[in-house]
């Protein structure tokens, strides 16, 4: 079990690594851009509370924090005053990061299906699937 574990770790690890490469060669920003402002265009009035962000993605709330602000230096994002609670932030999808989103999926689809895709045949994608079904909650 440790090694179907570990080798699950290093096959994510791998494929990502391939994906974000092609990204940068295109001269894009990286994957975890893309995830933030993804699950922002997800939500309504495309605007999350960073704590959402980070449960909607795989990213740690320190580098959650960081992100946003880099988002917003790069104005893809705005943080703006919580309407609810004064002390709390949120962040909204602004034009241009819908527009970089819109940009960056053709390099991103185009990656997944060569770094993914196209190395796994139809009965193995359904049993990859399948057990990572069983994984998730």
């Amino acid at each position: 079990m440790v090694d179907a574990w570990a080798r699950l770790q290093r096959a994510s690890g791998a494929v990502l690594s391939r994906v974000e490469a092609r990204l940068k060669a295109e001269g894009f920003p990286p994957l975890g851009w893309y995830d933030v402002l993804l699950e922002l265009r997800r939500a309504e009035n495309r605007t999350l509370r960073p704590v959402d962000i980070e449960k909607r993605t795989l990213l740690a709330q320190y580098n959650v924090s960081r992100l946003i602000d880099r988002l917003a230096a790069a104005g893809y994002v705005e943080k703006l005053k919580a309407p609810d609670d004064r002390r709390g932030v949120v962040v909204r999808l602004l034009p241009e990061g819908e527009s970089l989103l819109k940009s960056m999926w053709p390099v991103y689809r185009q990656a997944i299906e060569t770094e993914f895709a196209t190395r796994l045949d139809a009965e193995d994608a359904e049993a990859l699937w399948k057990i990572l079904t069983k994984l998730l909650p």
